[in-house]
């Protein structure tokens, strides 16, 4: 009879055992997750209020500004939800929501100067896609309406189209002028490859065509030019051997 109780409750001891690290390791992998997703809304914060920034550089209308508040606002309203007690996520949750509710200074001009710095170029190309991926995910999640998506992404691909097409402009001009003829017909070709590329057509795309078109011609003149001088010096240096070759011999 005693050998009997002491085997069931040796089993109660193995049986509460097992639950209570089934519990533990339950609560383990709860707060694994709810770190895990901290971390992931912080990241989403941090990368909006850096775009948020860069409005200082690339131009944001006020679609665009309300999109990227909505997103820090909807983190962290995330974020107060798993952590609950935390007084400061709230005060900042109050912040954000009261930025929804204030006017906002778009700005829809699509000019922009080109940083000379090819560094700070390739981060403003990247600014711009990240954007309409931002974008492109708070529309996916129902937070844009789709006529806005639609304006706002072809817009800022007219942007980044606008941004690519100049600088190849600009360092073609730049080779050219440095006498780096072959240079410069590549990154007017590149250009051209981009605007032919192009699904729409409109006033920039039509005059950039005509502007690219312009200088590739004006170097294929040049080069058909250079081609044509070269080869007169050559044969006039041949003639010249020649001559020499055949000369009437000198007796002395």
């Amino acid at each position: 009879m005693i050998v009997s109780i002491i085997i069931v409750l040796i089993v109660a001891l193995i049986v509460i055992a097992l639950w209570v690290s089934a519990v533990q390791q339950h609560k383990e992998k709860q707060e694994g997750e709810r770190r895990k997703e901290l971390t992931k809304q912080k990241a989403i914060i941090e990368e909006t209020e850096e775009a948020l920034v860069n409005s200082a550089n690339i131009p944001l209308s006020e679609p665009i500004i309300r999109v990227l508040q909505r997103r820090i606002y909807e983190a962290l309203k995330t974020m107060v939800a798993n952590s609950t007690g935390s007084k400061a996520l709230k005060n900042r949750l109050s912040e954000a929501k009261e930025h929804l509710t204030q006017p906002v200074q778009g700005n829809n001009n699509d000019s922009l100067s080109l940083p000379s710095n090819d560094k700070q170029l390739v981060s403003l190309i990247q600014g711009i896609k990240k954007l309409r991926i931002v974008l492109r995910s708070e529309h996916n999640k129902g937070r844009v309406d789709s006529q806005v998506f639609t304006v706002e992404d072809k817009r800022l691909e007219k942007l980044q189209l606008r941004i690519n097409i100049e600088s190849q402009i600009k360092r073609g001009l730049s080779a050219r002028s440095a006498n780096m003829v072959g240079s410069a017909r590549q990154y007017f070709e590149k250009a051209q490859v981009t605007l032919n590329g192009v699904t729409y057509s409109d006033e920039y795309v039509s005059a950039k065509r005509q502007e690219v078109e312009g200088y590739l011609e004006a170097i294929s003149v040049e080069l058909r030019a250079s081609n044509a001088n070269a080869l007169k010096k050559k044969n006039e240096q041949e003639q010249d051997d020649l001559d020499i070759l055949f000369a009437p011999k000198k007796k002395w």
